[in-house]
């Protein structure tokens, strides 16, 4: 499983314009082959900054979603609305061996 976390920072006019394109596009994602979960989250404390927070069930379905028609077109109209260049990071659940 692989978790996949994305920062974003949006310009503060442009945050109900990112929040309905997530709408319009989250249901499409969330069935997207490979794709266990998906869900935005908001830092506490700043009204433009977000966080998508999904589970891939492996990286090659990550790499599949990343290379496909839905998320060139999603990441088209997100990116235009940044204030900040986003940070992502890929992450898997760490096993102590005892």
């Amino acid at each position: 499983m692989i978790i996949r976390i994305v920062k974003m920072s949006f310009a503060p006019e442009k945050v109900n314009e990112f929040l309905q394109l997530f709408d319009s596009s989250k249901q499409q994602i969330r069935n997207f082959e490979g794709c266990r979960h998906l869900e935005l989250l908001k830092e506490a404390n700043q009204k433009n900054i977000f966080f998508t927070y999904s589970y891939w069930e492996n990286e090659s379905d990550l790499e599949h979603y990343r290379n496909s028609a839905l998320f060139a077109g999603v990441w088209a109209n997100t990116k235009i609305l940044f204030n900040d260049k986003p940070q992502a990071w890929s992450l898997v659940q760490h096993t102590l061996v005892t």
